[in-house]
């Protein structure tokens, strides 16, 4: 969240055209909003963001500054970007002269499929990366990095330096000693495969107690996004659910418009067990929300 907000300050100015996925990330929004950008939400789709729906904005007229991308995972939706996207989104970065913010806190935590190369990696003048160890080491940690063109790092850091003078460097140390140990591979590794089985047993929960419940199987990451049938009752939804102690977020809550039927399911801090009950009570929740 650091990252964006400081790219957003450099990048970003009052009435400036900015892509984003439909959903993306709530905060994102908010953030963008805050700042008065135009944004464009383009729609998601389960190998990533529409590059012919971008490509019809762009040949409308729209001059997108930056292009904000979630590879890898993405929140909310779980969807990775296929390599023959990333090409794409890519030639028409270039060809339309804006930039592509690559935010990809999730990358290591793939847990299933093939690896694919960042963006950076394809085209380092025209993308700025963002990762971050709260999602390998410790949520509370909350350190990251930003790597992009020199001039606009340093126009960041002197961004940075104005804000907070220096960062954590204590946070920072403890990172680095756990790097350096090599606990960070091993660590990776016991993340990876907890929340492999914490995502198989969501799916199955579902597959067996909710089958009105529409999804993909994530690869990698924290999020499940479910669809549920057209006119199902989120916000009648959320408060049975509440009821019952389960909590998720609306899909309008990732969105500049209605959510539709849609709701995001985080199974990263609750126990295989956790969400097999936790499931078993969103059931009971939807069926008394459609009666």
């Amino acid at each position: 969240m650091q990252a964006d907000a400081f790219l957003f300050d450099a990048l970003v100015r009052d009435g400036d055209s900015v892509i984003v996925e439909k959903p993306t990330y709530d905060r994102t929004l908010l953030s963008l909003k805050g700042r008065g950008a135009d944004i464009h939400m383009i729609p998601l789709e389960t190998d990533g963001i529409d590059v012919a729906a971008l490509q019809s904005q762009l040949s409308a007229g729209v001059q997108p500054t930056l292009a904000h991308i979630i590879p890898n995972f993405q929140n909310p939706a779980g969807y990775t970007l296929s390599a023959h996207k990333r090409e794409a989104l890519l030639g028409l970065a270039n060809q339309h002269g804006f930039t592509v913010f690559e935010d990809d806190p999730y990358v290591a935590l793939r847990f299933s499929g093939e690896s694919l190369p960042t963006m950076l990696s394809m085209d380092s003048a025209r993308v700025v990366y963002a990762s971050s160890f709260s999602k390998t080491v410790c949520p509370g940690i909350r350190v990251g990095y930003l790597v992009g063109p020199e001039d606009l790092i340093a126009q960041i850091a002197k961004l940075a330096t104005g804000t907070y003078i220096s960062p954590n460097m204590v946070a920072q140390s403890i990172v680095y000693e756990f790097c350096a140990s090599g606990a960070l591979e091993s660590s990776i590794e016991t993340v990876k495969n907890a929340l492999a089985e914490r995502a198989r047993t969501l799916c199955e929960a579902l597959r067996a107690d909710l089958p009105d419940a529409r999804f993909v199987e994530p690869q990698g990451g924290y999020f499940l996004w479910v669809e549920l049938p057209d006119g199902t009752d989120i916000d009648a939804l959320l408060k049975a659910a509440a009821q019952r102690g389960v909590a998720f977020v609306k899909g309008s809550d990732f969105v500049l418009d209605a959510g539709g039927s849609s709701l995001r399911l985080a199974y990263s801090g609750v126990t295989p067990a956790e969400i097999a009950e936790g499931v078993a009570r969103l059931a009971e929740a939807y069926a008394e929300s459609r009666a």
